[in-house]
């Protein structure tokens, strides 16, 4: 899917049902919606809040009227599975918010660019399907440093770290910071 077609259509969709909807989003769709990626995305991941039946349900008969067209949509296409990360990201993370869209009844916000990478960078490491996400977002060794602190801190595995500096190394690399 398409986030920057899809969004300004289910505006619409919530608009017709008296719905509205405010909430933090991430991920690729996240990063489509500020332009920084072209790619298709599969879903759209809300952190904060916690998705209201209205929603869900709205979102799953929106899938259903496009999918009626011939449009492809999961029927969870819009969920809260990564609300963990809005658990731990750093203190302050809600402050440093910025505006991804804002349409007639749906106000997106998605995490600062700090704290947006984390969430990046924890995901390459965690499920190493992140790496174009992270090389378009071209960390400087600078951003890299500091969320190896933070990333490193995510998993118990005494193996963690180490993966972490190996997968931190690799990216620095790809990114031209020649390390």
């Amino acid at each position: 899917m398409k986030p920057t077609e899809i969004i300004p259509l289910f505006d619409e969709f919530l608009v017709e049902r008296n719905l509205r909807l405010e909430a933090v989003l991430i991920g690729g769709a996240a990063l489509a919606m500020q332009g920084v990626i072209t790619r298709d995305t599969r879903d759209c991941d809300i952190i904060e809040p916690d998705l209201p039946a209205p929603i869900l349900e709205a979102a799953r008969a929106f899938a259903g009227k496009l999918s009626n067209q011939g449009e492809v949509l999961r029927e969870d296409w819009l969920n809260n599975g990564p609300s963990q990360l809005g658990l731990i990201l750093p203190e302050g993370w809600r402050t440093r918010l910025q505006a991804t869209y804002h349409g007639k009844v749906i106000t997106l916000w998605s995490p600062g660019r700090e704290d947006f990478l984390l969430t990046k960078l924890f995901a390459l490491c965690d499920r190493g399907l992140d790496l174009g996400d992270c090389v378009v977002l071209q960390p400087t060794r600078e951003e890299l440093s500091a969320a190896a602190a933070w990333v490193v801190l995510q998993d118990a595995n005494p193996d963690w770290p180490a993966h972490v500096q190996a997968t931190f190394l690799d990216l620095g690399r790809r990114c031209g910071h020649g390390v």
